[in-house]
């Protein structure tokens, strides 16, 4: 004979944890609803796309490389040239240089070769000078691995590489001998503003960026040739990527009188208006800038221009006129998108058309590659020597 189980009624605390256990699962359901509505068809297609590489896919691949070509293109499809994407890798390379301090051996390359990364700047008291290496020559190999397209990036991650490795460069001189140099990385702080006095009291600032610590090595060394008793600045600008609005507005708060120094206008219509209050350096200016001169550089040379009559110098600039603000992915990668648009304090756009020097002038190719080397004399330097020579017509 079978016996039946008997059944109870279930207790009052059973119910309860039920009824939680239903209200969470329909929450979570209604919550994925909303989550699934809100990413809309575009969103759907995409995370249905991968689903299928994942699932169906029958050969390997390499699901990062996957996800950062679509964002690439994601971003790219944008047409603006100035929005980027960035891996992983690049985003914290990129945080670290705003920082102006990164770990690696104290040089800045250019990529425009392709079997091998031409030495641009190299940082004074770095690994690199101390190692001998020189702006100009070019590096070949890197621990072993010839440089190529395909190991380019590979080359420039392995010299940016953890503090206290060792990396071994096959490098080639200016006169076509190679040499090995083992470089050991370390913690370095980018100088991102010198100065020095010139022939005739002209005091000269070189501003190479406006990240982190920008303004106050500008505060710096305008009051140091003040004490040196400049009886003129120039503002060197040239090659300058831009930075921080922050940074370039407190320079301009301290170098201008009263008044509107800049403005910039969000995606969603807000405007921020900055201004100087009433101490300023009273000193004649000038402004040195160039083609490779971008954003919150233009703004620098424009907003002295506007508001203390400066002399402005050198090569038609960039014309970047958009702000970027980097957001970080959850895989560690990040995309910086255009989200404002920049004015200079009366008002007017650089957007396409940048700043017009008067006077007028650019360098040869040597010249520019010995200024970008830091070996070119101010009294070799025709841009520089065209802003005083028109500084001094004022005066």
């Amino acid at each position: 004979m079978m016996r039946e189980e008997e059944t109870r009624p279930l207790s009052r605390r059973t119910k309860t944890v039920l009824l939680c256990v239903l209200c969470f699962l329909l929450g979570s359901l209604a919550a994925l609803t909303v989550v699934w509505q809100l990413m809309g068809q575009e969103g759907r297609t995409l995370l249905r796309a991968n689903q299928l590489i994942e699932q169906r896919f029958v050969g390997d691949y390499d699901p990062e490389k996957t996800t950062d070509a679509a964002l690439d293109a994601m971003v790219g499809s944008l047409g603006d040239r100035w929005s980027y994407y960035l891996t992983p890798d690049q985003a914290k390379q990129v945080r670290e240089e705003r920082r102006n301090s990164y770990v690696g051996i104290g040089i800045t390359v250019s990529r425009d070769l392709e079997d091998g990364l031409k030495i641009r700047d190299v940082t004074p008291d770095s690994p690199a000078q101390e190692a001998g290496l020189t702006a100009g020559e070019i590096i070949r190999s890197v621990n072993d691995i010839a440089i190529t397209p395909q190991t380019q990036e590979q080359a420039v991650q392995t010299i940016k590489g953890e503090e206290n490795a060792t990396v071994t460069l096959v490098v080639e001189g200016t006169d076509g001998a190679r040499r090995t140099v083992e470089v050991v990385c370390r913690q370095i702080q980018k100088t991102s503003a010198t100065y020095t006095m010139l022939d005739g009291q002209v005091g000269l600032v070189r501003i190479k960026n406006f990240y982190t610590g920008t303004a106050d090595l500008i505060r710096e060394g305008v009051q140091a040739l003040q004490e040196q008793g400049a009886k003129a600045l120039v503002f060197d600008v040239r090659s300058n990527p831009g930075g921080y609005v922050t940074e370039m507005t407190e320079a301009l708060d301290f170098l201008l009188p009263e008044g509107t120094i800049f403005r910039s206008r969000a995606y969603n219509g807000k405007e921020t208006t900055y201004s100087s209050d009433a101490a300023c350096v009273d000193l004649p200016m000038a402004v040195v800038v160039n083609e490779d001169s971008y954003s919150a550089a233009e703004f620098f040379a424009a907003a002295l221009q506007e508001s203390a009559g400066a002399v402005v110098a050198g090569a038609q600039t960039s014309g970047k006129g958009y702000s970027q603000v980097l957001f970080g992915l959850p895989n560690g990668s990040a995309v910086g998108l255009s989200t404002a648009r920049y004015y200079t304090g009366s008002g007017v756009s650089l957007i396409g058309t940048g700043l017009h020097p008067d006077p007028a002038c650019t360098l040869d190719q040597q010249a520019q590659e010995q200024y970008l080397a830091g070996t070119l004399l101010p009294q070799e330097d025709t841009q520089l020597q065209q802003a005083i020579q028109a500084l001094e017509d004022r005066m």
